[in-house]
């Protein structure tokens, strides 16, 4: 409703915006050239094409699964695109992971299917979903009785079930694929000796360390060539994604103190229409943003600004507006009475497919549910004790496992209306039957709290919207920096004139959905990565929610290996380092490894360590300085030295004594842990991610979303 009200106040504004960005649309086709041609495939998986009508098909499946699942009518912008995503990543996943099954010969027969369906140990799920609920052990039985019933099952239901066996079918593959490796994992006892003695050899050590942050950059000159000698060293380090960094103006689309009295001005007259109206229900639906509430009220739980005034009123009194939360409210009392605060109940739901939230392996239908809940109806009429044995029998609720289907107390207008209702109708001690969404319900009212005071209101809210006088101004002065700067410098300029916060974001990706402070802000990230849009480019006015905003690219870094100058800065500490660890070395040389000499003439850190691992991952009083450690366990006891340039200081260490781990008779359990080790790894998609990326892949959905 608040949508609508929103497109139906700025009919005129939009036209005027969509016809633009409609033109710039069509314009944009003939700059391309090529008689507007565009890219028929969303990406590429070695060869294969994956086209955005495929793409696009099965989003649509997967983003009405994902409403279904969520209990959803529609998903906001940010679900969509994860959604999105995820379906990008599950077709590179089904492309990748089909040739490779090919390769290997690796399928799942009709036969194996059908036994991890209905065999005797079928898969995991199917044991979690059709367990009895009495004995909570797999019954086939109800995997018969469901799939006997499929043709019966609503249209979602089925789909649900194709989803669900299409799962059981790729997660046997992938059994079988991780299975295949994990089994062809060998360990020779030779290399099970190494490994045990790289975890088990130890040192007993002493050394200095002269540390790089000791001493002033100041000191120190770095040249061109010391630069590109140590970028040259290192390069694989930097090697990095595309990716764009813009700096932006939000100018938010905020009611004005006009459109604030206009929409009082307006909410007085539909205070004045609520009192006079005979049909207050409907009046409410048609002119309310939000629907009708018949819930029941207790004093503190209506707003502060009517809580006194519905209380302590006749039937038909209605409220002044008043504001809150950008919302004009206006109330009327529609009945007064008293009723119980709280109440208390056991139920039995006999749920029936295609209910609410009806688990898979409910085939019953509507009347068959409707039968049962009677016959239970009147089982328990003559034999109330048998409450708690029939539920754990028959009940589709869940929590039944938890409270023996005691829901215990609850406050009034809490349960879904008809459960409500019913329960406040009948007395205490006393059963009943209700229909709800979720489906039948033979209830037992167990407790009911004192009478008091309660009342009904009919509640209308409005949302205060920015006129469309306040949307043009706001976008005029949008527009003003779009078309009036063509550079960083002139935009930077406006902003200061019209005293406009500045924002930046740096590094976004691709594929990122995320500006800090925007909603939705994926035709910016396109903008940004338009093949024409240059550095120090001024964007256009981008609409989004309630906001106008204005982008600068300020700088572009392309997929691969940046430039020295684009790391130059990064690498800048390094290359410091660098010259002070030549520097600390000359100057430990000239006390010719003597420890004692060094701490007496340099400010060292002096330590003494033992015992030390060769496959310890930080050495004490640092953190990783793999070049000391190799170089520890390569000496030989009392040996000294040489300066080692490591990653936080230059090191001397003198070896007081080594002790190898030295053989054992038997290395099964060092080839035991490696392959446990291996597993996990292989669990955790390794292989995978090593045959993705080992593979040339085109993503071109940039292109269209």
């Amino acid at each position: 409703m608040a949508a609508i009200g929103n497109i139906r106040k700025h009919s005129t504004f939009l036209v005027i915006v969509i016809g633009v960005a409609l033109a710039a649309f069509v314009l944009g086709d003939f700059a391309r050239g090529g008689g507007g041609s565009r890219n028929v495939n969303v990406g590429e998986v070695e060869g294969e094409e994956i086209t955005i009508m495929d793409f696009n098909s099965e989003a649509e499946k997967n983003i009405d699964a994902t409403m279904q699942q969520q209990q959803k009518d529609r998903l906001t912008s940010d679900e969509i695109f994860s959604v999105k995503e995820q379906t990008w990543n599950d077709i590179v996943r089904r492309v990748i992971m089909d040739n490779e099954y090919d390769a290997l010969g690796l399928s799942v027969t009709a036969d194996e299917l059908f036994d991890l369906i209905q065999g005797p140990d079928p898969h995991p799920l199917i044991k979690q979903y059709f367990a009895d609920p009495n004995t909570k052990q797999y019954d086939r039985n109800l995997v018969v009785q469901y799939l006997q019933n499929m043709e019966s099952l609503p249209d979602d239901s089925k789909l649900q079930w194709i989803r669900f066996e299409k799962y059981i079918k790729d997660d046997m593959l992938r059994n079988k694929f991780n299975a295949l490796i994990s089994n062809g994992y060998y360990v020779p006892t030779d290399l099970a000796r190494v490994l045990y003695s790289e975890k088990n050899d130890k040192a007993n050590i002493d050394y200095v360390a002269a540390k790089f942050i000791d001493i002033n950059d100041s000191l120190f000159n770095p040249s061109d060539d010391d630069y590109a000698e140590y970028y040259s060293n290192h390069k694989e380090q930097y090697k990095q994604d595309a990716s764009r960094d813009i700096e932006y103006v939000v100018l938010n689309i905020v009611p004005s103190a006009k459109d604030i009295e206009d929409s009082k001005r307006e909410m007085d007259q539909i205070a004045k229409e609520l009192r006079e109206t005979v049909d207050v229900v409907r009046f409410v639906k048609v002119n309310s943003d939000t629907p009708y509430d018949s819930s029941w009220f207790a004093p503190g739980k209506l707003p502060v600004q009517i809580d006194s005034l519905m209380f302590n009123s006749k039937i038909g009194t209605v409220s002044d507006p008043y504001l809150l939360n950008n919302e004009f409210h206006v109330a009327r009392l529609m009945e007064i009475g008293r009723r119980h605060d709280s109440m208390r109940a056991s139920h039995i739901l006999i749920s029936y497919a295609g209910a609410y939230n009806a688990r898979p392996e409910v085939t019953r239908d509507h009347d068959q549910a409707s039968d049962l809940a009677d016959s239970l109806f009147n089982v328990l009429k003559r034999s109330p004790g048998k409450m708690e044995t029939l539920a754990k029998e028959f009940s589709n609720d869940p929590s039944v496992e938890q409270n023996n289907s005691d829901l215990g107390w609850f406050e009034d207008g809490k349960m879904v209306y008809d459960f409500n209702e019913a329960v406040y109708n009948t007395k205490v001690g006393t059963f009943t039957i209700s229909e709800t969404p979720f489906g039948f319900h033979i209830i037992e009212v167990t407790g009911k709290k004192d009478l008091v005071k309660k009342v009904k209101v009919a509640m209308i809210n409005r949302e205060i919207y920015a006129s469309d006088e306040t949307y043009q101004k706001t976008f005029a002065v949008a527009s003003k920096i779009a078309t009036e700067c063509e550079t960083l410098e002139d935009f930077n300029n406006a902003l200061t004139e019209q005293s406009l916060n500045k924002r930046t974001m740096p590094g976004i990706r691709e594929m990122s959905n995320y500006i800090a402070g925007l909603t939705n802000p994926r035709q910016i990230i396109r903008w940004a990565f338009n093949e024409n849009t240059v550095t120090d480019q001024v964007s256009s006015v981008f609409d989004l929610d309630n906001m106008f905003v204005v982008a600068v690219l300020t700088a572009k870094v392309d997929e691969g290996y940046p430039t020295l100058e684009q790391v130059k800065d990064r690498i800048k500490q390094k290359v410091y380092n660098q010259l002070k660890g030549e520097y600390f070395t000359d100057k430990m040389n000239e006390y010719n490894d003597d420890l004692a000499e060094i701490k007496a003439n340099m400010n060292v850190v002096d330590k003494q360590v033992n015992p030390l691992y060769f496959s310890s991952r930080n050495l004490p009083g640092f953190t990783i300085e793999n070049e000391v450690m190799g170089t520890v366990f390569g000496m030989k006891n009392g040996a000294i030295s040489k300066p080692i340039i490591g990653n936080s200081g230059v090191f001397v260490v003198k070896v007081n004594d080594i002790t190898l781990a030295g053989d054992i008779t038997n290395y099964t359990s060092v080839i035991t842990e490696l392959h446990t080790e291996f597993k996990k790894r292989v669990d955790q998609d390794y292989p995978f991610t090593a045959v993705k990326e080992s593979l040339k892949i085109v993503d071109n959905r940039i292109d269209f979303y």
